[in-house]
């Protein structure tokens, strides 16, 4: 009498778990990296991704105010959210800094080609606001806004140099959920702005 074929051995149960557990790191692994590379974590660089700017370790969400503007009228921050914002916050006359920090975002955003209606550009006065001939011929895409209130001050205790924000010459970089994530001195290499913003967006599912 034929006997019938031998059924396949059950497959073993460690077995079965490895191949879960490939699954499951072949689908986290690179958005770990991913994560990582984003807003970066203490002690881990991975060779050749350095930023060039300065972690804001944790990001920082910022307080949804609104902010008196010089034609009268308010800008919400919150509005500001589902796109990257380059933030400048200095005095309203625009000193020899505030002018170079200015034309380095206006240039950093137009190099960006195709991604520039990604990026947008925000200059907060903390007094004196605002030189509106200077700002109106060389800055026509900038949102200007005042911070020397109560909104303002509020904003600013969110930066690491809280009320003293305004005399660091400080780029910042604010992501499209509202988190101040990165800065930039006067020192930095200007390229170094635009080199981590590209990468940001390349990485970046938002905004």
């Amino acid at each position: 009498m034929p006997q019938p074929p031998n059924d396949p051995a059950p497959e073993s149960p460690r077995r079965s778990r490895a191949q879960v557990w490939l699954v499951i790191g072949v689908f986290f692994v690179p958005l770990l990296a991913a994560f990582l590379l984003y807003y970066g974590a203490p002690g881990w660089r991975p060779p050749g991704s350095t930023n060039r700017g300065d972690l804001i370790s944790p990001a920082r969400p910022l307080p949804a105010v609104e902010l008196p503007r010089s034609n009268g009228d308010s800008l919400s921050i919150a509005a500001l959210q589902g796109k990257w914002t380059l933030v400048y916050v200095g005095d309203g006359q625009c000193d020899a800094r505030c002018r170079e920090a200015l034309v380095l975002t206006r240039q950093t955003r137009l190099a960006l080609n195709k991604d520039v209606l990604r990026v947008q550009r925000v200059f907060l006065a903390t007094a004196n606001c605002c030189d509106q001939s200077y700002l109106a011929a060389e800055h026509t895409d900038l949102i200007t806004a005042r911070v020397d209130n109560e909104a303002g001050q509020q904003l600013l205790s969110t930066f690491p140099e809280g009320a003293a924000t305004g005399q660091r010459g400080r780029i910042y970089i604010v992501d499209p959920l509202g988190n101040l994530m990165m800065s930039y001195g006067p020192q930095a290499p200007h390229k170094g702005l635009l080199e981590d913003l590209k990468k940001l967006l390349r990485l970046s599912h938002i905004g």
